[in-house]
């Protein structure tokens, strides 16, 4: 170190100098950086603007025919007004992982978007392992629609309201089944949810969909069956089946002298199946949100809600953050049931 006469150090003018150095490169890194991303939100403003410039993928995790299925191809032909062909791809197996890892993994740039139903907040506690987290890998667009279940039962079960057969069932424990539609469904878990919540000892059956769980309680062999409302619904207007409950948060208007198990006296239960878009997440938000109105704007259409209430669904065409809400809730109430009940995937 260099000393002044009087014998005080001095800096060294080398060392002043690289520090400024030092300073100066810290300084003008963070400027480039601060100008890369300037650079980057800047290219994805300019991007969304002029998005769609090449076809859209949307990913159905299912076999074709079926309802997320058919709101794919109902919102496809609608957003092709935007310019650019959106098609639909299928990518069934493993109870819809296999298309939804697909969806996850696509790239975040809007050229991707994924149908999903409710096993995309089923299978995370139903599955061991599963290709996608549904809360980091994607972005909500939006929750086209819902499908509540139904509670009906034979008509030799002497019971007319919800607490009635509560009370035959306590009467007569180990003698009775309820049908539902198959291993992690919403059906299941909305049996399962009030079984254990009454302790009720009924044996839960599965099978391979409504169809044939409604004809297994037509025939009176499992006289009480949980299963999505469509396929119900005839059943009890021709008075083949009696229903009890609705599992809605509201009466259907199908059947509308139904109440909900709320009104049942039995709250907190309710259940439904969804269908809901999503991206990839970071796709950029201007894209998002250009994709919730547009896809809103076509299930609000009144043939879009028509058709979606012929599948038995109703229209509800959600905003992202709305979206993001229900995914969350009902991971963690599907979780407690899928635990309690020790169900797992075949």
């Amino acid at each position: 170190m260099m000393h002044s006469a009087g014998g005080l150090p001095l800096i060294s003018s080398v060392g002043r100098s690289r520090g400024v150095f030092v300073e100066i490169s810290r300084r003008q890194f963070v400027s480039q950086v601060a100008g890369m991303a300037t650079l980057s939100s800047f290219s994805r403003a300019v991007e969304a603007q002029t998005y769609p410039e090449r076809p859209v993928r949307i990913i159905v995790p299912f076999a074709p025919g079926g309802p997320a299925d058919a709101l794919a191809r109902l919102i496809a032909e609608k957003l092709s007004k935007l310019g650019q062909q959106f098609y639909v791809e299928n990518q069934a197996g493993a109870g819809g992982n296999l298309g939804m890892g697909a969806g996850a993994r696509a790239s975040p740039d809007g050229y991707t978007i994924t149908i999903v139903g409710p096993s995309f907040v089923v299978n995370p506690s139903l599955y061991p392992k599963i290709p996608y987290d549904p809360q980091k890998d994607f972005a909500p667009v939006t929750l086209a629609a819902v499908s509540p279940n139904v509670l009906v039962i034979h008509p030799s079960i002497p019971a007319t309201t919800v607490k009635e057969l509560i009370s035959f069932l306590k009467d007569n424990p180990g003698k009775h089944s309820f049908a539902h539609p198959g291993k992690g469904t919403t059906a299941q878990l909305s049996g399962e949810m009030f079984r254990r919540s009454l302790d009720l000892d009924i044996v839960p059956v599965s099978f391979n969909g409504s169809a044939p769980a409604i004809q297994s309680t037509l025939g009176g062999h499992t006289p009480i069956a949980f299963t999505v409302a469509t396929p119900a619904v005839p059943q009890v207007k021709e008075g083949l089946l009696r229903a009890l409950a609705v599992t809605s948060a509201k009466r259907l208007p199908v059947l509308p002298d139904i109440p909900t198990l709320a009104e049942a006296g039995l709250p907190n239960q309710e259940s439904d199946s969804l269908m809901g878009v999503l991206a990839p997440a970071r796709t950029p938000e201007a894209i998002i949100t250009l994709l919730n109105r547009e896809i809103v704007s076509a299930i609000n259409q009144p043939d879009i809600a028509e058709k979606l209430a012929g599948l038995g669904f109703e229209a509800v065409a959600s905003s992202p953050t709305e979206f993001a809400a229900r995914i969350e809730s009902d991971i963690s109430k599907w979780a407690q049931v899928i635990r309690a009940a020790n169900i797992k995937a075949e």
